[in-house]
């Protein structure tokens, strides 16, 4: 994928391709000849015009309004807001004319259409079970939104970042996270792509390797019911600890491993001592190798035997 430059926007600059075709004027042209797919950081919004300067180097560089991004269904281009965010950001686009304009060399630039050739010719194949990079833009309580392409928005609904439940996907998360994911589901009819991150982060089994019987770890707490709380331990995998006073939803904990009950896919746990979370959310570690496996037909988180069956069906 990075020979097309369908990638998550940001993902060009400073890539020796990209740099050289915005070197000079004569390569800014052979870019145009070929609709390459180029990246550079939007400059700033020209007033009522609504035009987005980037910086070229060789070349002023323009996107007008209408081709800041592809048009919603009845809309008619982008919305002022979507123009004016893209301010001190990565954009991609495809250069579409060269002017000389006041003894100023102007490229136009298109990153609508760069949205398009990427929709026609990557998106639109993308099928349930690919792995993908995309990029977090920004988070909602519902969810993050993952830069897919050029700037596609896709959705990683709350529920699929992780087994182990989480209130907010800021608990896992943040803005500019660079990750992998697996198309969740396609609508072909809105074009909508749906994404899960589950499923890169190992099975049940594969986290659990990692603790033992008498250990005493460092958990954070997800959820206090009146039966106990559940301490993560890892991002898809969490034990179940005593009620305890005096500790809330957040907060990291030093816990003692009592026991591992595989056939029940259990861990149980007591709390020794907890403490405010002032530390940021640890890397996240992939059990799938998205640079040898492209897709994965199906995954299944239980262990063989355990009544209880959670997995992901992507090959029906």
């Amino acid at each position: 994928m990075k020979e097309t430059g369908y990638l998550p926007e940001g993902s060009l600059i400073g890539t020796y391709e990209n740099e050289t075709y915005l070197s000079s004027v004569k390569m800014l042209e052979k870019a145009m000849r070929e609709e390459r797919i180029l990246e550079s950081v939007a400059a700033s919004c020209r007033g009522e015009s609504m035009e987005l300067t980037v910086k070229l180097g060789c070349a002023v560089g323009i996107i007008p309004r209408k081709e800041a991004a592809m048009e919603k269904d009845g809309e008619d281009g982008p919305r002022d807001i979507a123009v004016i965010t893209r301010v001190g950001r990565p954009v991609s686009f495809v250069v579409t004319d060269i002017k000389e304009e006041n003894g100023v060399c102007v490229a136009y630039l298109s990153r609508r259409r760069a949205q398009e050739l990427c929709r026609k010719n990557y998106i639109s194949r993308l099928r349930p079970g690919d792995i993908i990079p995309a990029a977090v833009t920004h988070l909602d309580s519902f969810g993050a939104f993952v830069d897919i392409g050029c700037g596609t928005v896709s959705l990683l609904s709350v529920d699929c970042i992780s087994v182990s439940r989480i209130s907010h996907p800021g608990d896992r998360l943040k803005k500019g996270d660079l990750i992998n994911a697996v198309v969740k589901s396609v609508d072909r009819e809105s074009g909508r792509i749906y994404m899960s991150l589950r499923e890169l982060l190992g099975t049940w089994e594969e986290n659990a390797a990692s603790f033992e019987i008498g250990s005493t770890v460092v958990g954070c707490v997800r959820s206090i019911e009146d039966y106990g709380i559940f301490v993560e331990l890892t991002p898809n995998l969490a034990g179940l600890a005593e009620k305890r006073d005096g500790i809330s939803v957040g907060d990291l904990c030093a816990v003692y491993i009592k026991n591992i009950i595989r056939e029940r896919m259990k861990i149980k746990l007591s709390i020794i001592d907890s403490y405010i979370n002032h530390r940021e959310a640890p890397p996240l570690r992939y059990y799938i190798d998205a640079e040898s496996t492209r897709h994965i037909p199906y995954w299944r988180y239980s262990p063989e035997g355990c009544p209880k069956l959670i997995e992901s069906v992507f090959d029906s």
